[in-house]
């Protein structure tokens, strides 16, 4: 990811959430709802099981709700969304009436609940790389037994000041490795990744399975031979 850091241009993760509440109308009203995202959310809905009727999704940074939850809904699942921002959880909640919506950092989220698929799509990535790492945790304590996992990055390591509604805003990307390493650490298996795909408007995508959290070696027995 390339790096901005003229004046004019600077950009902390810490300034996210307020740039979101100050201008989150004016960027749903101008988010594109082709939904280039389609092939892609089909692919983990697709992955998602069903372990108890309709499939449910937790959509982290869920935005406005626009295009992609509403989408989610549409093929019958059930939509969850978290937002640490009160303007964007507000339009999610217009757009999506009957979902249930959370006011609520991603970041130490604890629902006491499992879901089938949790998607962090264009909201992963406004987080510090420490902050990313620490997310992992949180992805397997609300994944169900085979829960699919998907979120964006950028193609390779590095900090990026994009836009928003003219507003400069906060981006980080790990590795490919160290994204791969967090997930099988935490009991993901990857399932895919996608560098700035031409098909999807150049994200870079990631989807994984979760396998459950890696048991831990008790201790051998003794040789007594």
């Amino acid at each position: 990811m390339a790096t901005d850091t003229t004046p004019s241009r600077r950009a902390t993760p810490d300034d996210v959430i307020a740039t979101y509440d100050a201008v989150g109308p004016e960027w749903a009203k101008a988010r594109d709802r082709r939904l280039i995202e389609r092939r892609w959310v089909d692919r983990m809905l697709a992955a998602a099981p069903r372990n108890g009727g309709r499939r449910r999704v937790l959509d982290l940074g869920c935005g406005s709700g626009a295009p992609i939850a509403q989408y989610v809904a549409d093929r019958g699942a059930e939509v969850t969304g978290v937002d640490a921002s009160r303007v964007m959880l507000g339009l999610f909640q217009k757009n999506l009436p009957r979902a249930r919506a959370f006011h609520h950092d991603m970041r130490g989220l604890r629902l006491s609940e499992k879901f089938d698929a949790i998607l962090a799509w264009d909201s992963f990535f406004h987080l510090s790389g420490p902050d990313q790492q620490s997310m992992f945790p949180t992805f397997a304590e609300h994944a169900a037994p085979g829960c699919a996992l998907m979120f964006t990055s950028g193609p390779s390591a590095g900090t990026a000041i994009g836009d928003v509604a003219g507003k400069p805003i906060f981006h980080e990307s790990l590795s490919p490795k160290t994204y791969k390493g967090l997930l099988e650490m935490h009991g993901f298996k990857p399932l895919a990744f996608i560098p700035e795909d031409p098909d999807c408007g150049m994200h870079s995508v990631w989807l994984a399975r979760f396998d459950g959290l890696p048991r831990e070696e008790g201790p051998k027995p003794a040789n007594k031979g």
